[in-house]
């Protein structure tokens, strides 16, 4: 297996913040949708901006268990986050999916989301999970081999990914840390665009 096709399962097995670095360009999977992982965000159980953070509660168990869980929550009481749980069973991390670049089912996912751009079909954490029918009854559910599938590089974009990274968004109960990255000129990054993303 070349190291392309395998770059997802590596990603697990990484600490966190190289994690979310890995999984630019991966894909994720949901029925007949699938895009490219263009944008991600880091979360560790040491920083308060993770859910980790407030320990094991019935909340926050997938986020303990071995890496390759889907961890799917409810933000601000609408939208449904997409996250990958890795490093190693009891260590709390994970990385939220913030963008894709659609692939494929893209009428699903225009139907679903109301819109006819390409760019603002999967260009935000909420906007991804609405674009692939992904919800809260998927959580804690396998990302290789379940529902929701995390996958390699799709044929034509075997190359690592240009990154840009940056600090990430909306985090109010920490300091912020630049655990954000992007695909470098990739236009379904998620706004604020990261300084540098169009070069």
């Amino acid at each position: 297996m070349s190291a392309a096709a395998d770059r997802h399962r590596r990603a697990l097995e990484l600490p966190v913040v190289e994690a979310a670095a890995a999984l630019v360009g991966c894909t994720i999977t949901h029925g007949e949708c699938s895009g490219l992982i263009v944008e991600t965000e880091a979360y560790h159980e040491t920083e308060p901006a993770c859910h980790a953070f407030a320990g094991l509660t019935p909340r926050t168990w997938p986020l303990f268990e071995a890496p390759g869980l889907a961890y799917v929550y409810r933000s601000y009481g609408i939208h449904a986050l997409l996250n990958v749980v890795v490093e190693p069973a009891g260590d709390g991390a994970a990385v939220l999916i913030r963008a894709l670049e659609p692939l494929a089912g893209i009428h699903h996912m225009v139907e679903r989301r109301g819109r006819t751009s390409p760019t603002d079909l999967c260009s935000g954490p909420g906007k991804l999970t609405q674009a692939l029918g992904i919800g809260l009854e998927l959580n804690a559910t396998p990302l290789l081999g379940g529902p929701v599938a995390l996958g390699p590089p799709p044929p034509g974009h075997d190359a690592e990914p240009v990154l840009v990274a940056g600090p990430r968004i909306g985090i109010t109960r920490a300091i912020e840390l630049p655990w954000r990255f992007c695909a470098a000129g990739n236009r379904n990054v998620s706004r604020p665009w990261p300084p540098g993303l169009l070069g």
